[in-house]
């Protein structure tokens, strides 16, 4: 198919182009648009056509559910049986914003659009085209990132175009997004909720909300096969980039010895080697491309450039990337898990 193209100012949003977005989505079609975390990919939440046609333009896997965005609260209540009370605080607190929570699903969500689970993952982003375009066009859209399935997620509208271009109906350019990693996901469906998947809401931020809230293993090691997972992100292999990547855990300067180390190897036996660095680390490096991926004296900024980071390196066509990790302070455990999953797992303390 042709995929549509249409800049939208955030400060002064097309209200033709909404209708035109509203119209596609209303007949089972797809629409990339932007939100304050990622690009995502949006059809109709309770067309279970729809959500496969998601499915397939990604190569998502079927068990990987998707998010359900929605634009005021009015919409929630027909999603779900029951709004807990430890989740209503979290939507009063975080909504709109980048935090998605799980709870029951009624049986208006059909199961195609929650990988087959009796859960439903619900947001309320908080970028005003991705508001605009779910009131417009009056329904509940599922969007998970837009991108091809394990790829990193995409930034700004040209990542879109890179992975889905010709696969999509339409995508929304908005410019580059604010935060660069995708919401918090909380599971509500037990008496202590479950962060299920990291982001800009912190687990601090959320203990201060709500009381105790407990940590899914799956956040630092792989899932077991054959286990269904509860939220997005959570089995398979994500935001990885097209070489291997290895992260490197220490002490700063015994890190920088080692990626030169191995930098050096590679580069001497032919292969062209990546690097992701810090603004404050970035000359230390002597071998390879090297990219610094922000300050750590501001975390905001590793989050933003992490996936354009990832997806430099493919462009630049490396063979294996070397990273440091970013595990301090407020978003480290959001950052890490990203780094984890692109990695494939594989860190090595030095």
């Amino acid at each position: 198919m042709d995929t549509i193209v249409r800049k939208v100012d955030i400060n002064s949003i097309d209200r033709n182009v909404m209708e035109e977005a509203s119209e596609i989505l209303k007949k089972g079609g797809m629409v990339a648009f932007p939100t304050e975390t990622v690009y995502g990919l949006g059809a109709d939440a309770l067309d279970e056509e729809a959500s496969a046609k998601i499915y397939r333009a990604k190569g998502r896997p079927s068990d990987n559910p998707l998010i359900v965005h929605i634009a005021d609260m009015n919409q929630i209540d027909r999603l779900v049986k029951k709004i807990p009370d430890k989740a209503k605080k979290l939507m009063e607190r975080f909504w709109p914003g980048p935090i998605t929570v799980i709870l029951e699903k009624s049986d208006l969500v059909p199961k195609g659009t929650t990988g087959g689970l009796d859960t439903v993952a619900i947001r309320m982003p908080s970028h005003p085209i991705a508001l605009e375009l779910i009131r417009t066009s009056g329904i509940p859209i599922a969007a998970p990132s837009a991108n091809v399935s394990g790829r990193p997620s995409p930034t700004q509208s040209s990542h879109v175009e890179e992975d889905l271009g010709g696969k999509v109906d339409m995508i929304i350019d908005g410019g580059p997004v604010g935060i660069g990693i995708e919401s918090t996901i909380v599971d509500c469906t037990s008496e202590t909720p479950v962060i299920l998947r990291p982001g800009y809401v912190t687990k601090e931020m959320l203990e201060e909300t709500i009381g105790d809230v407990d940590t899914d293993r799956a956040l630092t090691e792989p899932m077991s096969e054959g286990v269904v997972p509860k939220a997005p992100g959570m089995k398979y292999k994500h935001y990885a980039p097209k070489a291997d990547l290895t992260m490197y855990r220490g002490d700063v300067q015994s890190v920088i010895l080692k990626i030169n180390e191995m930098a050096k190897t590679d580069t001497d036996a032919g292969r062209k080697v990546g690097i992701i660095a810090s603004d404050e680390t970035l000359d230390g490096y002597r071998q390879g491309t090297v990219i610094s991926i922000g300050t750590r004296t501001d975390e905001d900024t590793i989050a933003h450039n992490l996936y354009r980071v990832l997806r430099e390196f493919d462009s630049l066509g490396v063979d294996v990337i070397y990273g440091e990790t970013f595990e301090d302070n407020r978003l480290g455990q959001a950052i890490m898990n990203r780094l984890l999953k692109a990695a494939g797992y594989h860190i090595e303390n030095v």
